[in-house]
């Protein structure tokens, strides 16, 4: 039997945003203005396009990670870096995506990304990240 949007909806958002830090998914939010309109971007977002098998979960989550990083969106990059190890996302892999920003959006950039993830590593109690060489 194939899954509806609410269930793809429901699985999905409960894989990337329970566990980790402590904060509400702008969602919450949402609700609070348009419970509609919330429940329709909800489906889209997380039941139908974070829920297509073409991109893993863990692969998404990096390409948003470097995206929202690089438009500076710090508030929301704190959700999707939780949401990234929520997911097993490679906590060396994210480092090096921050770092690749550099000759694209600037070390600013780096700097507030890479800030934010440290931020959310040490709330989650994973800081400092341990490294499979032990460097």
């Amino acid at each position: 039997m194939e899954k509806t949007i609410d269930d793809r909806t429901r699985e999905t958002a409960k894989r990337l945003f329970s566990g980790g830090i402590r904060m509400d998914p702008p969602y919450r939010m949402w609700k609070e203005f348009d419970r509609d309109l919330a429940n329709d971007f909800s489906r889209f977002i997380t039941g139908n396009l974070y829920s297509r098998g073409i991109l893993t979960l863990p692969e998404r989550q990096m390409a948003a990670c470097a995206m929202l990083a690089a438009l500076r969106a710090t508030d929301e990059l704190r959700l999707h870096v939780n949401a990234a190890l929520n997911v097993g996302c490679d906590p060396e892999k994210l480092t090096e995506i921050f770092f690749q920003l550099a000759p694209y959006a600037g070390m600013p950039t780096v700097n507030e990304a890479l800030a934010v993830y440290r931020d959310v590593l040490k709330e989650r109690g994973q800081w400092p990240i341990e490294r499979p060489d032990g460097a």
